[in-house]
């Protein structure tokens, strides 16, 4: 059985039939939740365990958990170290698609996800919620309040850290003890 739009072909008709939906785009099976639409059972099963958050299916190797057998599967491949998809520009590979959408946004330069409180804009959706405190001044986010308050000493000038030996000064404690090695050598 041979699909008239693809060219795909079957062994059966009830699986020509069923992947015909895909071509007409009708998704009859509907999640009672939140209204997602499935073309498949198996799709939809999977779909309601993100509803429950429970991750039966575990990785033997390193023990992360899984919502569905679909999704390990690909796990998997990064402990085999097979990564099948590649970047066409740089040729760096990836073991599945949404990290190469994920990183074709450095080639591109988009920035398609933006913080409905400011308006910034974000390369990847959350980034806006993983790096909660903004700079006043420049724009630039951290992910801790304590890294904001030691960028905070670039724009202020103010120098905290003293080296013992020569009265040198520094925004950042590292660099003073980095000085202080080099300086008693």
């Amino acid at each position: 059985y041979t699909c008239q739009q693809c060219g795909e072909i079957f062994n059966r008709k009830e699986s020509l039939k069923f992947h015909m939906k895909i071509h007409i785009k009708k998704k009859p099976l509907k999640c009672f939740q939140c209204g997602k639409s499935f073309t498949q059972k198996g799709q939809l099963e999977n779909h309601l365990v993100t509803h429950t958050s429970e991750k039966p299916f575990s990785c033997f190797q390193c023990g992360k958990s899984f919502t569905s057998k679909g999704y390990l599967k690909t796990h998997m491949l990064i402990h085999a170290g097979i990564k099948p998809v590649s970047c066409s520009q740089c040729g760096k590979s990836f073991t599945h698609k949404s990290s190469l959408k994920r990183h074709m946004l450095i080639h591109t330069g988009e920035k398609p996800f933006s913080c409905s409180q400011c308006g910034k804009t974000f390369k990847q959706k959350g980034d806006q919620v993983k790096r909660p405190f903004s700079c006043s001044q420049c724009g630039k986010s951290f992910t801790h309040k304590s890294s904001l308050k030691t960028h905070m000493l670039i724009h202020t000038g103010k120098k905290p850290f003293t080296c013992s030996q020569c009265g040198k000064t520094f925004t950042q404690k590292g660099h003073c003890k980095v000085h202080l090695v080099t300086h008693s050598s």
